[in-house]
């Protein structure tokens, strides 16, 4: 990833629209600290299978600590007992 500040950005965006096209993330910085992040739209493949692993242990973790706890109520009786 590539680091670039607000005012080199004004100058090269055109250039790092076509890099941020090719795949390359390019991070935009004010004072040294990264305010805002230029991505492709059509991001790479690899990005997605692991925020696809990532959301996939979430819910079998959800999954398995919902397993073993009650509401003590109905969920009718627990959503009418949010309404009062």
């Amino acid at each position: 990833m590539k680091a670039v500040a607000v005012f080199e950005a004004k100058n090269r965006f055109s250039e790092m629209i076509a890099a941020a096209e090719q795949g390359e993330d390019i991070t935009i910085t004010r004072h040294g600290l990264p305010v805002a992040r230029l991505v492709s739209i059509r991001s790479p493949a690899q990005a997605q299978p692991k925020q696809a692993q990532r959301v996939a242990s979430a819910m079998l973790t959800l999954r398995q600590l919902g397993a073993n706890s009650t509401l003590g109520s109905s969920l009718a009786q627990a959503i009418q007992g949010g309404r009062d």
